[in-house]
């Protein structure tokens, strides 16, 4: 398939794209509720056009700044927010952890360039399910938005690695204690066994068909075990646990 193009080139965009996934379901069985928060009105019309022409998606509102979030969500509320990490004037990383702070949150999706490798690590500490390149082709924004309305990370297992190698990397080895590190550590030393193996691998950035060929599990066993890894460390999301297991130092 040839690449459409990016967000805000005027594609245009063929309303399955994307249709190898499963069709995007919000919770109440209808189609996935979208919000666009972005500071430029390009980027807010190329992803509406994208979105909008989806028959499983609908795109129930824009807005301009971080500070206009809460009333958009209230308005429209939301399955998935497409969050821009820069605007004016408050930036999409306060607005997502605001946001992601308030009861019964949508899921959020950061909009972003990889060269802001740190702002993305704040935004998945803070609760985004992952995060999209601004230049995306629009049939990887749609099965992004569907996957993160159905509980999956967009982050896929190299990014996962590259962003943890890259945080590795840019931090410096701590000379006294690290509250980060041990309290990571103390919140893995609850689990069992197994289930500190698959929070490894998802350390490592291993799918779940990976973690259960590895592990010599079924598929459904996996999931279940992250199921159960995000409800007892209280996360949102397998990136977050893979968070953890990188501030542990056990990847």
């Amino acid at each position: 398939m040839n690449d459409p193009g990016p967000v805000g080139q005027g594609v245009d965009v063929d309303p399955a794209a994307g249709a190898s996934d499963a069709a995007g379901t919000a919770s109440d069985g209808g189609p996935v509720r979208v919000l666009i928060v972005d500071d430029d009105p390009l980027v807010r019309a190329g992803l509406s056009m994208i979105l909008g022409g989806v028959p499983d998606l609908r795109v129930v509102g824009e807005a301009a700044d971080g500070s206009e979030v809460p009333a958009a969500v209230d308005t429209g509320r939301p399955d998935v927010v497409l969050m821009d990490i820069r605007m004016p004037r408050l930036d999409g990383l306060a607005a997502t952890e605001a946001l992601r702070a308030s009861p019964d949150p949508p899921e959020v999706l950061v909009l972003t360039t990889f060269h802001a490798d740190e702002q993305v690590l704040r935004a998945l500490r803070a609760g985004a399910s992952g995060f999209l390149l601004k230049d995306t082709p629009p049939g990887e924004i749609v099965q992004a938005v569907r996957r993160v309305a159905a509980g999956e990370a967009t982050l896929s297992p190299a990014v996962t690695r590259a962003l943890i190698a890259h945080v590795t990397g840019a931090t410096p080895a701590p000379t006294g204690p690290d509250p980060r590190r041990e309290r990571a550590l103390r919140l893995l030393s609850t689990l069992s066994e197994r289930e500190r193996e698959v929070a490894v691998a998802l350390g490592e950035g291993r799918t779940n068909a990976e973690i259960a060929a590895e592990l010599y599990m079924s598929v459904a066993t996996v999931k279940a075990y992250v199921s159960r890894l995000l409800s007892r460390l209280d996360l949102n999301n397998r990136v977050q646990v893979a968070l953890l297991v990188h501030d542990a130092g056990l990847v």
